[in-house]
This record gives structure tokens, C-alpha cells and sequence, in this order.
């Protein structure tokens, strides 16, 4: 029932909007509607049906390595999340999770971490993680204190990490941990960070703890003790790591704003169908000019967190630098699409309440997408840092 006429922006090319079509039509057949008894098994099915459909080939970076082009398209990596959030968050979650996951390794990995790695998160045979986040470093990326001591040629990792997304069933880790080379080595700021893809099984990594969250999705506390990989399993040079997460996160941010998009479009469909069926007072609820005026700001607050994802991804798309742009996107489309899920909720009553409900499921899913990879506030602060930074000191 979501309006697609905004498929016909100048943002798009008729390639963007084939794909939705078929991707939509996709979903209604593969991805069902409610509860999952079982989340990590729904996940790992959920990869395996995207990657034998092709959708994930989105996901990653290199023709060569099983990727749908050279560079990651990025209207169609959010035009991907934004159709599968409004058919179900999981389906969006497996698939974000397999694009961040082997991020680094498409933006900088080396020629053999490609091929071993990319090619089967394409085909779904391989579920990916990134380890970025710990105890005492979210939002502060350069606090984190996970160390990467060199013996050789092997990387001693030793520390731990949490809200990591796929935790507990990905079948390989990108980890991000501080270089110690000695007692000297300083402990805080984002130099020395390097970043690690760490299999699955490797002596002295355990999955410490599961971690229950409102929208249930795979999440896991991780513990690295003496933890050896081969140096060969460093991405990019020592010392880039930073900068590969941030580069990261700047491509799958504004695919966060698509997914909320996608879960603010679907609330919408749902109040307009309760607006249009439910009866009170002897007319419709959408007769009374209250709940027009309600449906009229949700539909106005979509079109403008569209717009402003869509030109994120789109100049990125370009070749162009997009930080402020995907941290409007992200900001704009996430706190938007909670004030929209909130109106729906309002429009349902009672019944907008009721455990399983498509709007409850809603309502639980968007809040976590306010905080994760960077926060509202975060969003903010680098907003105002890029319009100070070429003002005059």
C-alpha cells in the first residue's frame, strides 16, 4: 500500500525502482509477518533466502568478490533496507548486518581478505559482525581499550566488546582493538587502533553473554583473552582502523535513515487502513479533523526524512563527501519516524498497545535505531562541527 512516487526523484535512476518492485514482491513471499519462536534461526534463514535471492550482492563491494558492482550502490542499499523494514525489522537486520559486518573488508580490505570473506556473505553462506562498541566505548569510538599486542607474525587480542549486532552466530568478526606495543603505548584518541577480522572458533574469543533487548534481534557481550590471529587478518595498514570505521559507518548510516523510513512508511499504512475502518461517533475515525491533520504531519515528516536520506545517498553515490548529509539523514529519519510510530500508536487506541501488534512490533523496533551507530545527539554534534569547521577560528 506505500506510496512509491518518490521513486520518481531525480535521485534515482529506473534501475532503482525496478529493484524495489521485485524486492517487494520478494518479501510478501519470503519474509513472514509475526513473532519468531527462534530469532537466530530466523536470522540465519533469513541471510541464506536473501543471499540465494541475490539481495545481499547489494551488501558488498567488487564484482569479482560477488558484489552487484565495483562500488556499493548506495540508493539501492537504502532503497534495500527501507523495503524490507516495512515488511519486517529482522529481514532489515539481516541484511544491514551482512553489509556492515564485511564493510571494512569491501572499503579496505586486501585482495585475498575479499576473496575469502565477501563472496560468501554475498551468498549468504557466511554471517558477518562488526565489533566496534565496548563497555566503556560507544558513541567515543577512540576510548576503546581492546588491545592488539604483535608477537611475529601473529596478533595477540585481549579485552572485550558489546552491543555487538550478529554476536553469538556470525561466522566471522571485524574487530577493532588498540596496538600495544609496550607500556608506552597510549591508551586513549584514534590512532593506534587497527582493525582484525577474527573467524568464529578462534582459540580465546568466546561469546561471554547474550543480550535481551526490546525488538529481539542476535546481540552478545564478547570476550577476547589471548586471543591469536595472523597478522595477514589485519585489514588495511596498522594504525587505520579508525579511520576504516568511520569510512564504515558513513556508507551504512544512511541506510539506518532508510530502515526507519521503512518502519515509519509501514506505521503510516497501518493508521491510514485503522483511520479509514474504524467507526466512532457514527462517522470514520479519518472524518474527524484531528486525525486528519495527525495522518497529514506523519506523511509530511516521511517525505522529509526521504528527502534528505535520499540525497545522502545519492551524493555519496557521487563520489561526494556526505558526512553531514548522513548525519542529518540519520537524525532526521530516526527521531522523525518515532514521532510517526507514536501517532499510530495514538490512532490504534488501546489495541495499539496489544503485544504483537504491527504498530507495538514498530514502536519497539525504531527506538533502538535512535541510539545505534551514533546516537541523535551524536548526529548533532558532528552536524555542527562540519558547519564550524571553515568559519574563521
Amino acid at each position: 500500500m506505500s506510496d512509491t512516487t518518490y521513486l520518481e526523484w531525480p535521485f534515482f535512476e529506473p534501475r532503482h525502482a525496478e529493484l524495489q518492485r521485485a524486492l517487494d514482491a520478494w518479501a510478501q513471499v519470503h519474509v513472514p509477518q509475526g513473532a519468531h519462536a527462534d530469532v537466530d534461526a530466523e536470522c540465519r534463514r533469513l541471510v541464506a533466502e536473501l543471499g540465494r535471492a541475490g539481495w545481499l550482492r547489494h551488501a558488498v563491494a567488487g564484482q569479482a568478490y560477488g558484489g552487484a558492482g565495483e562500488a556499493i550502490d548506495s540508493r539501492a542499499l537504502c532503497l534495500i533496507r527501507e523495503t524490507l523494514a516495512r515488511h519486517s525489522g529482522l529481514a532489515d537486520f539481516a541484511f544491514a548486518m551482512q553489509g556492515l559486518g564485511s564493510g571494512a573488508i569491501s572499503l579496505a580490505g586486501s585482495d585475498a581478505q575479499r576473496a575469502a570473506y565477501l563472496s560468501r556473505v554475498a551468498r549468504g553462506d557466511a554471517i558477518a559482525a562488526f565489533a566496534l562498541s565496548e563497555p566503556d566505548a560507544g558513541s567515543d569510538v577512540a576510548a576503546l581499550a581492546c588491545s592488539a599486542r604483535t608477537e611475529g607474525d601473529t596478533v595477540v587480542l585481549d579485552g572485550c566488546k558489546t552491543w555487538i549486532s550478529n554476536g553469538g552466530i556470525a561466522d566471522f568478526y571485524v574487530v577493532f582493538a588498540r596496538d600495544d606495543h609496550g607500556p608506552d603505548t597510549p591508551k586513549r584518541g584514534a590512532r593506534g587502533i587497527s582493525a582484525y577480522i577474527v573467524d568464529a572458533g578462534t582459540p580465546g574469543f568466546t561469546v561471554a553473554e547474550r543480550i535481551d533487548v526490546i525488538a529481539p534481534h542476535p546481540l552478545a557481550r564478547l570476550r577476547f583473552e589471548g586471543c591469536r590471529v595472523p597478522v595477514a587478518q589485519r585489514i588495511g595498514a596498522a594504525g587505520d582502523g579508525f579511520k576504516i570505521a568511520m569510512r564504515t559507518l558513513d556508507v551504512f548510516r544512511t541506510s539506518v535513515a532508510a530502515a526507519a523510513l521503512g518502519f515509519a512508511r509501514r506505521a503510516l499504512d497501518e493508521a491510514l487502513q485503522r483511520a479509514t475502518r474504524r467507526r466512532m461517533f457514527e462517522q470514520r475515525l479519518a472524518d474527524f479533523q484531528l486525525t486528519q491533520a495527525r495522518l497529514g504531519q506523519m506523511a509530511a515528516t516521511i517525505d522529509g526524512a526521504a528527502l534528505l536520506t535520499y540525497r545522502a545517498a545519492w551524493q555519496r553515490d557521487r563520489g561526494g563527501d556526505i558526512t553531514r548529509a548522513a548525519a542529518m539523514a540519520k537524525m532526521a529519519a530516526t527521531e522523525g519516524a518515532q514521532q510517526v510510530i507514536d501517532a499510530a500508536v495514538q490512532i490504534f487506541g488501546g489495541l495499539g498497545v496489544v503485544s504483537g501488534q504491527a504498530v507495538e512490533k514498530l514502536y519497539r523496533e525504531i527506538r533502538a535505531l535512535r541510539i545505534y551507530e551514533g546516537a541523535t545527539e551524536v548526529q548533532l554534534l558532528i552536524i555542527a562541527r562540519e558547519l564550524l569547521k571553515d568559519l574563521p577560528a
